[in-house]
């Protein structure tokens, strides 16, 4: 009976409800909003009426104890509720739909669905500590929390079910998490991975993976994807401003840690982990980021375990895939090198000629410790690239670990945009470092920033931050990390290199040289003569339009002559464009201890090649491009485009060629013949055209008359010379005679005589002889002797000063004048040819007898013929006032036996002041014996003879006549002598005479007299 009531109450409700008027049914909820509804709301309200209504009907259904009924409105409220978008009364009605089913089923046991509702104590036991934990979390309640926390994990060993336990590990993690205790979510994360990875399935790998990539950051292994620290914006917006100094927190947040074997077990599941999961990427960037951080604590066979695994996880990637986190190898910044010296950068004046001026080049940097200016606050260096110029950085990679390593390529890494890289591949050995050179161009005027290099290895491109490895190299010499791994492999420790602040400039020339025959050591044997070329090429792309070649280094006189017109006429040198430039070189001499290195080479065989580092000269080109508009100039002068300096170091190896022994100044007196003619006393310099017409042989022009002696003289410098190398060498002697009425030795009216060429075989010696000339002073003055002078008190400092640096002038003067005359050259070959420079020598060999060659006898004797009974002395005023005779006989004019022959001899006075002397004459026949003198007499005379007083006047000439009767035909010799009387200090400073009272004697050269008898 009570069922039929509630049935029917029932049915009239339902009535109720499905006749009721929609203006005031509208069913809403606290999800619903509260405010007032407007149209469009009131049509979306209507729409959802039905659902609504029926939802209700459930369930009061299910309130009045009928399940089937209810279930049966639930589901038309699904229906209805599904096509209005009504999601929570959806909700609500599948709720009520499963708790009708359940009431339905009450009376119906089934074990399966008994046993997994059946919850034991401890469960609602752990979920209430949870649901406390949770609520004090709120609260920031820490210790309670951690102490609850703690308890329901200690709890989690009695849960049987893994499922329970993933549950209660996750609620665990993410409560500390809350807290803020990184260190033990990550734990407890561990554990809810190690329960997702007991599960043999691809989707619980996948969550596990997920899991441990959350727990990276608490164990310092995270990835850099996950590093904002890291990230490529971050480094770019930085631009390494702060390379060279690497913070201490920036090292302790990195590598503060040392359980590295937690760190390695927690690497190793993420690997295991994508493995399962079927992700290769992240498989590769565990393996990666282990083998990278860990290598020295695992063997080498788990080291090739890894390389396995970063290439089973390429093989599976897409070509060119990236990934943040790097492998292999070790890369760091080694430096920057200097520019070649073709590229030599130079601040430019446009308003100087020579504009190059107070501006030394800086090499590729524009700051060097020495340039003037205020000190900088930034103390980087700048770096100046040039578009379209090829520039480099020299970069160390480093592999330690047990396997070779083949890198792909690797290329700088430049964010800038401005800079075309240049691969590169490499193949690392097991344990080693390897330093590379990485180039490229940049392509644009601007900033250039390089953080670091671009690798694609183990079939992955990854990105190599310099900094990072300065930070581990840091950690390493601190202790923080565990190995330097250049360090391991052998490298060098190397200070921290900064990064320049590197930027790019518009197009500049550029000229590159080149040795035409080669770039190659120039091997000259000293004082080898040869011809040189150099090329010029342009290139840049701009013209070259302004040049100039000066000289730098040592030795800078071994270059002859440059074409410098060569270059000029060139000008504008176009792109692309060359220009050879002539260069003369003559090898210089090798000094004492550099000959002798020479010499020991060549000894062993290697001839000494070597170029001996600083002794070489080099070319110094400084050019520039054009100036650029002039408004730009005279607004900013700071937009001068710098010019170039371009160095061309001219490699020489000079050889030891003939080298001086010992050289001597031979000398011998040949007597002249008494004849008729003027006095051959006076002839410095004859007719060189003359003696070629009249006598054309060599032995005759050797042959001179002294001016100063009055005799024929021969006189040779002779040079014995030995041949240390393995070559033979031909040595010619040529003469360059003066004509008499010329100073100086002029080219066009010079005659060359040439003498017999001289053979010296290698390894042999061999003496030359040099033709001089005699080259006295024309008078003897007392300027030659201040130095004796003022020993003695008659000069003073100044006056002395002056006549000795006279003196020596005149030497050197007179020894220039000589060897400017006598070249000595030398052949060796077809075309090795040279010129020995004798200065030396002569100085060497005049240097004993210097006062005696150099400085005129004070008084000067000659004899003539005076048959014609000329009574008129000669006066000369110079010795290049007499005639002069040439003659080396007198058979024009012989002396005839038993028949009184008139001469007269002279005298010449060659200084500035009178002199009183005692003249005698004495004539000697061939034994040397006098003949005029004693019982056997065989010359008769008339007139004086001996004791003749005399005065002789400054610079002129006196005779003393006299006859002489020869009673036997044959060879005499006529010899005059004089004494000077009250000699000033000058003749007894030219006499080296030790005493003042010591007398002066001079003596004449003998004159030669042939007699001949009677018919």
């Amino acid at each position: 009976m009570m069922q039929d009531i509630a049935a029917s109450l029932l049915m009239e409700f339902e009535k109720w409800v499905l006749k009721a008027e929609s203006s005031g049914t509208l069913l809403k909820t606290p999800l619903d909003s509260q405010a007032t509804l407007n149209s469009e709301e009131v049509i979306k309200a209507k729409k959802r009426r039905l659902a609504r209504a029926q939802k209700t009907i459930g369930d009061y259904c299910l309130l009045a104890g009928s399940p089937v009924d209810a279930n049966a409105h639930y589901s038309t409220a699904l229906e209805l509720a599904r096509l209005t978008a009504d999601y929570f009364w959806y909700a609500g009605a599948l709720e009520g739909s499963v708790c009708a089913i359940l009431v339905d089923q009450m009376g119906q046991k089934d074990t399966s669905v008994q046993d997994e509702v059946r919850v034991s104590p401890i469960t609602f036991e752990l979920e209430a500590t949870l649901k406390l934990a949770r609520f004090l979390c709120r609260r920031e309640l820490t210790r309670e929390v951690v102490e609850l926390l703690t308890n329901a994990a200690d709890g989690a060993k009695s849960l049987i079910d893994a499922s329970d336990r993933l549950i209660l590990y996750v609620e665990i993690a993410r409560l500390f998490g809350t807290l803020r205790y990184q260190r033990k979510a990550a734990f407890f994360s561990r554990q809810v991975a190690q329960l997702y990875l007991q599960q043999e399935n691809r989707f619980a790998a996948t969550s596990a993976m997920q899991v441990l990539a959350m727990t990276t950051k608490a164990y310092r292994v995270q990835s850099r994807a996950s590093n904002v620290n890291h990230s490529i914006s971050d480094e770019t917006e930085l631009g390494h401003t702060d390379s060279g100094k690497l913070h201490h927190h920036s090292v302790v947040s990195l590598f503060e840690s040392q359980w590295s074997t937690l760190q390695m077990v927690v690497l190793r599941e993420i690997l295991l982990s994508a493995v399962r999961a079927g992700d290769p990427l992240a498989a590769w960037s565990a393996a990666a980021r282990l083998l990278r951080s860990y290598y020295p604590l695992i063997t080498p066979a788990g080291q090739n375990g890894l390389a396995n695994a970063l290439k089973n996880a390429a093989e599976r990637l897409p070509s060119g895939t990236r990934c943040v986190d790097p492998a292999l190898p070790f890369t760091r910044l080694y430096s920057f090198p200097l520019h070649p010296s073709q590229v030599d950068i130079v601040k430019r004046n446009p308003a100087r000629e020579d504009w190059w001026a107070g501006s030394a080049p800086s090499g590729p940097f524009i700051y060097t410790p020495f340039s003037k200016g205020e000190p900088s606050d930034n103390s980087k260096q700048d770096l100046v690239w040039i578009v379209g110029e090829p520039v480099q950085v020299f970069v160390e990679l480093a592999n330690p670990c047990g396997f070779d390593l083949k890198v792909d390529s690797i290329y700088l890494s430049v964010q800038s945009g401005n800079f075309d890289a240049f691969p590169l591949s490499v193949d690392l050995p097991p344990n080693s470092s390897q330093v590379i050179l990485l180039s490229g161009i940049p392509t644009s005027v601007g900033q250039v920033v390089i953080p670091g290099c671009t690798v694609h290895c183990f079939g992955v491109i990854t990105e190599h931050h310099f900094k990072d490895v300065d930070n581990l190299l840091l950690g390493a010499a601190q202790g923080l990390v565990l190995s330097d791994p250049f360090r391991c492999c052998g490298s060098a420790r190397l200070r921290n290199v900064s990064v320049p602040n590197i930027s790019v400039i518009s197009p500049l020339p550029l000229l590159v040289s080149h040795v035409v025959g080669g770039d190659g050591a120039i091997v000259l044997y000293e004082g080898e003569i040869r011809d040189l070329r150099i090329t010029l090429v342009n290139a840049g792309t701009v013209a070259v339009e302004q040049a100039h070649i000066s000289m730098s280094g040592k030795n800078q006189d071994s270059v002859i002559s440059i074409g410098y017109e060569k270059l000029k006429s060139a000008l504008p040198l176009k792109p692309g464009a060359e220009v050879t430039i002539p260069l003369t070189l003559k090898a210089w001499q090798l000094g004492l201890g550099e000959s002798d290195t020479a010499a020991g080479k060549s000894a062993s065989g290697s001839m000494g090649r070597t170029v001996k580092d600083g002794s070489c000269p080099s070319l110094l080109i400084h050019y520039a491009g054009p100036l650029g508009e002039v408004g730009d100039l005279e607004k900013n002068k700071t937009s001068v485009p710098p010019g170039r300096r371009l160095v061309v170091p001219l490699q020489i190896c000079v050889l030891q060629g003939l080298s001086f022994v010992k050289a001597r100044l031979l000398s011998m007196e040949i007597p002249a013949h008494v004849g008729g003619s003027s006095s051959n006393l006076a002839n410095v310099v004859g007719n060189p055209s003359d003696e070629a017409v009249g006598h054309g042989s060599k032995i005759e022009r050797l042959v001179k008359i002294d001016p100063f002696r009055g005799s024929w003289g021969l006189r040779f410098l002779e040079l014995e010379m030995s041949n240390p190398t393995d070559v033979v060498f031909e040595i010619s002697v040529s003469v360059l005679e003066k004509p008499s009425n010329e100073g100086n030795v002029s080219v066009d009216c010079a005659v060359e005589y040439g003498y017999p060429k001289t053979r010296i075989d290698r390894e042999y010696f061999s003496r030359v002889l040099i033709p001089l000339e005699h080259f006295k002073l024309p008078f003897l003055d007392d300027s030659f002797f201040s130095k004796d002078l003022q020993s003695d008190g008659y000069s003073g400092g100044k006056s002395s000063s002056f006549s000795e640096r006279n003196t020596k002038s005149e030497l050197n003067a007179s020894i220039k004048s000589l060897t400017s005359r006598i070249k000595v050259r030398w052949q060796s070959g077809r075309n090795s040819s040279g010129e020995l420079n004798i200065t030396d020598a002569i100085r060497t060999a005049l240097q004993s007898s210097i006062m005696d060659i150099l400085l005129p006898d004070p008084l000067t004797f000659g004899f003539r013929l005076a048959r014609n009974g000329s009574e008129n002395a000669a006066k000369l005023d110079s010795p290049q006032e007499s005639d002069t005779s040439t003659q080396p006989s007198a058979s024009q004019n012989p002396v005839i036996a038993h028949d009184m022959t008139p001469m007269e001899v002279l005298i010449r006075n060659n200084t500035k002041e009178t002199i009183k002397m005692s003249l005698s004459v004495t004539c000697r026949d061939v034994a040397g014996q006098n003949c005029v003198e004693g019982t056997k007499a065989t010359v008769l005379w008339a007139g004086v003879l001996s004791g003749i007083t005399m005065e002789v006047p400054p610079l002129q000439e006196s005779k003393h006549s006299f006859s002489l009767y020869f009673l036997v035909p044959g060879e005499y010799t006529l010899v005059a002598a004089a004494v000077i009387e009250d000699a000033n200090d000058v003749l007894r400073a030219r006499a080296k005479c030790e005493s003042p009272d010591e007398p002066i004697f001079c003596r004449g050269p003998p004159f030669h007299v042939r007699v001949v008898g009677t018919e």
